[in-house]
């Protein structure tokens, strides 16, 4: 087993760096070693929320632009004429506004990121167009886009900040919605392939890649994702993976749309969080079972059988879409983390929560040009672990990519899902976990401090 190997060789090292006591051992190399401490790597990926919406007031943090407390910063309301700026929305239920390809270039606008309540006005529009949906707020009322939320409402995200490491600077990976961020999230690319199981066949495709929702209410074939994912390295490797589902539902539809009727979901249904089945390195490694129900994460995490990677994503209720509930979602995320905090194995996990996009709501910082795909906007980025840094922010330049690529120099002794050396060559535009602009995650522990005790927390509100 390479798990295997890597701890003997990591046990090699450190036992070789300890001739002349731990002290000799250089702060680089002690990182480089210390990776492997980490044996359990959770992605818990949340929705729709941007870095300024949760953090924007976080103190240290880059957040809204403010003199003495004060937003210096406004974006412009098409109907009234005026500019607005951001405020405290207490709210537990928000709505946001589009967020599909097109509208992340419209909010960002060439870097003014000004775009945010004209795209939620012309959303709302669609919505409205079915009173009943819950997009349909009224006419007068200004679009809560602008709105920020603290430790007043997030208390425990803020808690976790506080004792752990935020990432101020964690951006989408693409500028687009969830099923493509989930895409990059396994496997760093989205793509639409017009042949089943030739990776040569794949073309980029940001916005629809080709999607579950279509195929669920008979518009077409079942989607092909024949490009190369991160499962098939780890299958290589024999390296354990998991990919929990929440029972319950997903939006069916475009994310673009601000909201949609959800339709059932579980392990076994492909979808716009849950596109792993629909992979053809899934199927060809038979491990279609490593997509499976949330029971079994809670069931490994209490008994020590976590395994190595694990991504976990929410049903609709739990996920903070809108108009899901704040509390709710804070609550489920808590439950998740509290559950491998209080486990046999805390002390060799590292949990990394994100939102896969910003949902339409505000964000001040322009992302970076990495390719034609991406970065997209900011989002939260949180690290949790027992040799994360205490109270740190990280300002590096970050995106999902980063969690791959520690994933990779973890378990797969630096491999990337590169189409020269994998073994199975796609023409995806780059190898995202190389962009030089992408951060170092080792940089948000301390492989060096003794493990820190679990910060468990009230999870009531669900």
């Amino acid at each position: 087993m390479s798990r295997v190997r890597s701890l003997c060789g990591f046990a090699a090292l450190l036992f070789a760096g300890t001739t002349t006591g731990a002290a000799a051992v250089p702060h680089a190399n002690a990182q480089a070693v210390g990776i492997h401490k980490i044996q359990h790597v959770i992605v818990i990926m949340q929705e729709n929320r941007s870095f300024d919406s949760y953090f924007g007031t976080f103190p240290g943090a880059d957040g809204i632009p403010m003199a003495n407390g004060v937003p210096t910063v406004c974006v412009p309301d098409p109907t009234t004429g005026q500019c607005v700026a951001p405020f405290h929305d207490g709210s537990d239920l928000n709505h946001g506004g589009p967020h599909g390809e097109a509208s992340a270039a419209a909010d960002i606008d060439g870097g003014k990121m000004d775009g945010f309540i004209g795209q939620a006005l012309v959303g709302r529009q669609q919505a409205c167009r079915n009173p009943q949906d819950p997009q349909c707020t009224p006419g007068g009322s200004t679009p809560d886009v602008m709105g920020w939320h603290d430790a007043r409402e997030i208390p425990n995200y803020w808690a976790y900040a506080q004792n752990f490491v935020l990432q101020d600077h964690m951006f989408e990976p693409n500028a687009s919605w969830s099923l493509p961020a989930h895409l990059f999230m396994v496997s760093a690319w989205s793509a639409h392939c017009s042949r089943p199981d030739d990776p040569s066949s794949c073309s980029n495709a940001l916005q629809n890649p080709g999607n579950p929702p279509d195929f669920r209410r008979g518009g077409g074939p079942a989607p092909d994702y024949a490009w190369t994912d991160l499962t098939y390295l780890l299958h290589q490797h024999q390296v354990s993976w998991a990919y929990y589902v929440e029972g319950g539902s997903e939006p069916d539809c475009e994310d673009d749309a601000m909201a949609c009727a959800p339709v059932r979901q579980n392990a076994k249904t492909p979808g716009i969080w849950n596109p792993l089945p629909f992979f053809d390195t899934v199927k060809d490694d038979q491990e279609q079972a490593n997509v499976t129900d949330l029971s079994n994460y809670y069931r490994a995490a209490k008994e020590g059988t976590l395994p190595a990677v694990a991504w976990i994503t929410p049903s609709q209720p739990d996920s903070e879409h809108p108009p899901a509930l704040i509390g709710r979602g804070q609550a489920y995320v808590t439950a998740l983390i509290n559950a491998a905090m209080q486990g046999p194995e805390w002390n060799s996990t590292a949990i990394f929560l994100a939102w896969d996009d910003w949902g339409g709501f505000y964000d001040h910082v322009a992302p970076p040009s990495v390719d034609e795909n991406g970065y997209g906007l900011r989002v939260p980025g949180l690290v949790i672990s027992p040799y994360a840094k205490q109270g740190f922010i990280d300002h590096q330049t970050l995106s999902f990519d980063a969690y791959l690529k520690l994933i990779e120099d973890d378990f797969l002794g630096g491999q990337r899902l590169d189409p020269n050396t994998d073994g199975r060559p796609d023409p995806r535009p780059d190898v995202r976990e190389n962009a030089p602009q992408l951060g170092d995650l080792t940089q948000d522990f301390d492989f060096t401090q003794m493990p820190r005790p679990p910060l468990v927390l009230p999870a009531g509100g669900r």
